[in-house]
């Protein structure tokens, strides 16, 4: 059955729509629903963190914004625009590659992995974006890219290559790498599950820098409480694919309404 797309707007007009938009989002495969009837607004300079238990969909979320993953119904809107679909003859349908391509170039990602290149150095890394998608010449890559090394505290590593970095540097090589495109929208994937205790501090320090110095709105996954707690806005709590609830981090961490949610943190604060 084909979804009736005039219920969507063809764009977010005003003056206060959102930077990102779920509407109606839904994610399956076969029967297995991952993602179900998605509302989620994400407002411009807005830091908001996903957690919830394994399966519930908050890295779905993440993968359809960067179109690693297509929907099955609803719309996402980036700055206003869809993301998932464009206008063609009054109408919105399903986005062609080139739509998807000038969207997504708003939207940066870090990955649980770094999944840095391995025989490039940390510069290189960071150059590599600019210069082969943006066009950037590369005496103006290379300066964006010392600028950003400095700012996440690897400029004197800029020439070391991944595997004489740390986790946490590899890291900060990671985040600047996705600076470097000079997205609007950041997003945050497990960033310091891979990483010793110790050495999530600095990149904490790392994206709370990001969060004064660029006017950046980002969206995190993760499973780390006491992060998710200090660094964010609002924290949505998903439940078998959509937000069971959702708050202040102090609203949501200290005084839950719903049963599922309480639940899952006094099992987060056990294991832990």
């Amino acid at each position: 059955m084909t979804e009736d797309m005039s219920q969507y707007p063809l764009r977010l007009d005003g003056d206060d729509f959102p930077m990102v938009r779920f509407q109606k989002v839904t994610k399956a495969y076969g029967s297995l629903v991952v993602l179900n009837q998605l509302d989620l607004d994400v407002s411009a300079g807005e830091m908001v963190t996903i957690i919830g238990p394994s399966g519930s969909g908050k890295t779905t979320v993440l993968r359809m914004l960067m179109t690693l993953e297509t929907i099955n119904s609803g719309v996402i809107y980036v700055e206003g625009e869809p993301l998932t679909h464009m206008e063609r003859d009054g109408r919105l349908v399903p986005a062609n590659s080139a739509h998807i391509r000038r969207i997504r170039s708003k939207i940066g990602m870090c990955f649980q992995h770094f999944n840095l290149f391995p025989h490039m150095t940390a510069l290189g890394n960071c150059m590599e974006g600019p210069v082969q998608v943006l066009r950037l010449p590369r005496k103006e890559a290379e300066e964006r890219s010392l600028e950003l090394l400095e700012m996440v505290g690897m400029a004197e590593k800029r020439d070391q290559h991944p595997s004489r970095l740390s986790g946490g540097q590899q890291q900060r090589v990671a985040i600047a790498r996705a600076l470097a495109m000079r997205p609007k929208i950041m997003l945050f994937d497990e960033v310091t599950s891979a990483l010793d205790p110790e050495v999530i501090s600095e990149v904490t320090n790392v994206i709370r820098r990001l969060v004064d110095t660029h006017n950046l709105t980002m969206l995190m996954v993760t499973h780390q409480m006491g992060f998710a707690k200090e660094i964010s806005d609002r924290v949505c709590f998903f439940f078998d694919g959509s937000i069971e609830e959702q708050g202040s981090p102090a609203k949501l961490f200290e005084t839950p309404e719903r049963e599922r949610t309480k639940q899952f943190l006094n099992a987060v604060l056990e294991a832990n």
